[in-house]
């Protein structure tokens, strides 16, 4: 099914309302959830939501233009979505001292270890298959 087997009226409506826009995206949601709980994927339903997303993109059936303002419209608003985090934080406020900053500390070199990692790690494989390449170049 592709976007021109839709209704001209619908297609408009859902050009023009975020309101649907927003509703789309949460259908796509809600069908990656039911589908991780279907298959047992080990995937969160958002990420499945947002594949099948990308398949109706890949495959005409859905314009990015019906979903744009929508989406702008979530990614405006997205201080709204850590509001509990931020009300989580004062109903502790220990981690808003020393203990905050122990993990703070934890997370950053954490962090920076596990990129520094995989930085030394694609490096080695580069030169390993660069060296390889070189090999069989010669031979």
């Amino acid at each position: 099914m592709t976007h021109r087997n839709i209704p001209l009226s619908l297609q408009r409506m859902l050009r023009r309302s975020r309101l649907v826009q927003i509703g789309l995206l949460g259908l796509f949601w809600a069908a990656g959830e039911i589908l991780a709980r279907a298959t047992g994927l080990p995937l969160p339903g958002g990420i499945i939501g947002m594949a099948l997303a990308l398949a109706l993109f890949l495959a005409g059936g859905l314009k990015v233009a019906n979903i744009k303002r929508g989406a702008n419209w979530m990614l405006a608003e997205m201080l709204l979505f850590f509001v509990p985090a931020v009300l989580a934080l004062l109903d502790h406020r220990e981690l808003l001292g020393l203990l905050g900053l122990k993990i703070f500390a934890l997370i950053v070199v954490s962090t920076t270890a596990v990129m520094c990692v995989t930085a030394l790690t694609v490096d080695f494989c580069y030169r390993w298959s660069e060296r390889d390449d070189g090999s069989n170049a010669v031979a």
